[in-house]
């Protein structure tokens, strides 16, 4: 990986937003109306800073339908396992962060799909 690359990566998670996606993604693959509701988005916010985390070899994407899905990409997996761990360690630190996962899990518990999620998150998330 060269410099350049490396410190692509680091601007990228330097954003607390992009920091916040990236944490829930470490959780396995999510839909972007997923994390609009869960980190409670715009869809042109979510999808601009989604964008800038896949510029940077971060984030993957596929298309099903109309829903795109976004996971870690396979590369960053390996060549970015430390920055991922340091991620994961030090999430119970941030009431953000750690705000976030549990909405991540109350909404993975719930069983909802992405378009319920939608219909759902005010009484879900209270």
């Amino acid at each position: 990986m060269k410099v350049g690359e490396i410190a692509d990566i680091y601007k990228a998670l330097g954003d607390g937003t992009r920091l916040r996606i990236f944490s829930l993604l470490l959780n396995g693959e999510l839909c972007v109306c997923e994390l609009e509701s869960l980190l409670e988005l715009s869809q042109a916010n979510a999808s601009r800073h989604l964008n800038r985390l896949s510029s940077a070899g971060i984030t993957s994407k596929r298309k099903r339908s109309q829903w795109v899905y976004y996971s870690i990409d396979e590369k960053f997996s390996e060549a970015g396992s430390e920055i991922a761990a340091h991620v994961k360690k030090h999430t119970g630190k941030s009431d953000e962060l750690k705000k976030d996962q549990a909405r991540f899990a109350k909404y993975r518990k719930s069983g909802l799909s992405c378009d319920e999620l939608k219909l759902q998150k005010n009484k879900l998330f209270k």
